[in-house]
């Protein structure tokens, strides 16, 4: 193949990283990249002597620019760039810094540098804007948790991603390789992240069908699972995603900077990946929405255990308890309201509101429904 403008760099890099693999026929390389044997060695000896700067076309420009990087920074930022094709100047500069490196340049130098050596496209770097931040004051108030899109895998059946991010610290709590999106998969994945982490005070999430609407509820077992277990829940407006932007951006960085990279086969291999990203991502790239610190540099584990036992369901000594049936309903008051089916079984609270004749039903902490004794068909 000959050489393309746009992907130079990446054919060149993929040529050297095989040509330097033991017992490689370097001419029969050279054929298959549909380049002269010249060309080749003469990459080669390029990045022998210059590491991944020395792969970028040659600019005719002067020898000597009072103006320009050192060679080594320019290589340094090159090598970075390399390793993360995504980022731009201001995370370069802080790994740069966190490295020890010196001189460290500034980020619009950062940025000059990619742009000289053609590491930039002016189309893709307009679509970065920034965007209106809001978070919680301190981890594990907020975790956001969502389903990236599935993608096939080649040895058969799909890759459902499953994200959990830390609200306040963008720290990735959870990147797990699901085949399917059910409440069952849910569960195990987050009991192993809850054993990790902790539980956090609340979750936010869609209405997707492992989290979502219950027969005219907003509950499912899943989340009457977490809610026993201390958890708030909370869901997003239907067909706003904006409602849990911080989880969407994730999921544009995991696109750009992993799931497009890759030959996805099966699902422990997929699950490989996602680890060693989930090290970067938590530990070594700046995010610059904490000021180029890393999520993990704002996070803590919650102090809250995930229990060995799932506690009982208790309520106040005044409240009027009644026990959801099989198929969601209870009877209060000479009359039969549906709750949820996902409570099948359990005792609910109720508790008088404003204005008089209207209760809120609680299941544990959560207010789960609402009973209108001034409407005179059933609910």
């Amino acid at each position: 193949m000959p050489w393309k403008e746009v992907t130079h760099m990446s054919q060149r890099s993929d040529f050297v990283a095989q040509a330097k693999k033991e017992g490689v026929n370097v001419s029969a390389l050279c054929r298959e990249f549909g380049i002269s044997r010249k060309t080749g060695y003469k990459w080669l000896k390029r990045e022998r002597a210059s590491g991944p700067a020395g792969l970028v076309d040659q600019l005719r420009r002067p020898r000597r620019s009072p103006r320009q990087s050192k060679p080594s920074v320019e290589t340094q930022v090159l090598a970075v760039r390399q390793r993360h094709p995504n980022w731009g100047g201001r995370k370069i500069r802080r790994v740069l810094q966190n490295a020890g490196a010196e001189p460290v340049p500034a980020p619009s130098t950062i940025t000059a540098i990619l742009h000289r050596y053609q590491q930039i496209d002016p189309v893709e770097a307009q679509k970065h804007t920034p965007w209106q931040r809001f978070e919680r004051q301190q981890p594990n108030e907020l975790w956001q948790m969502d389903f990236k899109g599935y993608f096939a895998l080649s040895e058969g059946g799909y890759c459902h991603p499953l994200t959990v991010i830390d609200d306040h610290s963008r720290f990735l709590v959870g990147l797990k390789a699901c085949s399917n999106e059910t409440s069952a998969t849910v569960k195990t994945q987050l009991t192993a992240i809850f054993e990790r982490f902790g539980l956090p005070d609340r979750m936010l999430m869609d209405n997707g069908s492992a989290w979502g609407f219950d027969l005219g509820s907003r509950y499912t077992t899943l989340t009457a699972w977490l809610i026993q277990l201390g958890i708030h829940i909370s869901h997003g407006r239907p067909y706003h995603p904006q409602t849990q932007g911080k989880d969407e951006r994730l999921h544009r960085t995991l696109r750009e900077e992993v799931i497009q990279h890759h030959t996805w086969n099966n699902l422990a291999e997929s699950q490989a990946l996602f680890d060693a990203w989930w090290q970067v991502y938590n530990y070594l790239r700046p995010h610059e929405a904490l000021q180029l610190l890393t999520p993990a540099a704002r996070y803590l584990p919650s102090p809250r255990p995930f229990p060995a036992v799932l506690p009982p369901v208790t309520y106040e000594a005044n409240d009027v308890i009644r026990k959801v049936d099989q198929v969601g309903q209870i009877y209060f008051q000479g009359r039969t309201f549906h709750i949820s089916s996902a409570f099948r079984h359990q005792p609910v609270a109720i508790r008088p509101s404003q204005p008089d004749g209207v209760f809120q039903v609680f299941f544990c902490q959560q207010p789960v429904a609402l009973i209108d004794l001034r409407v005179d068909h059933e609910c």
